[in-house]
């Protein structure tokens, strides 16, 4: 059941370059994106770069402690879920929370690689009805799709 988990890992991995599903991965998405470029939105309601990047780093850390089921240390950036990009949004605070997503993700994929395959089938606990394999599924789903917005993002941005 081990190799289960290693080809869902690596379904999980390049950390950058082509995916799974023959797109980029978030951060083979933010490959030549600048400062400037990261923190522009389409219009005053809508995400920027930025601020997917710093989403998709929290929600590799939230499963990462789930599936240890310990406590971590807060995640560094606040509020939660959609954290505020930092002030100033510059090239050096943005060349941190790119390495921010890149630490998040590698140590995601480290403990995907070591979860027992024995339990992939087995109820996550909590409210939900997910499984540890729907929970591992969805959060390589959920880096699938924020990347394909950041390459749309990237496109407006190109054509404005």
């Amino acid at each position: 059941m081990k190799g289960t988990i290693r080809l869902i890992g690596n379904a999980f991995q390049p950390p950058r370059g082509q995916a799974w599903h023959g797109g980029p991965t978030p951060l083979g998405a933010l490959r030549s994106v600048s400062a400037v470029s990261a923190r522009w939105r389409p219009a005053p309601d809508r995400h920027s770069i930025w601020a997917l990047t710093l989403h998709i780093a929290y929600w590799n850390y939230a499963v990462r402690r789930r599936l240890l089921g310990i406590d971590l240390p807060r995640f560094p950036r606040w509020p939660a879920n959609f954290p505020v990009v930092p002030k100033p949004a510059n090239q050096r605070a943005w060349l941190l929370d790119r390495a921010l997503l890149a630490e998040e993700h590698q140590l995601l994929f480290e403990t995907i690689a070591d979860f027992p395959g024995r339990l992939l089938h087995r109820s996550a606990g909590g409210r939900k009805r997910w499984s540890w394999g729907d929970l591992i599924l969805g959060i390589t789903l959920h880096d699938a799709y924020h990347a394909g917005q950041i390459q749309m993002l990237k496109r407006l941005w190109n054509s404005r």
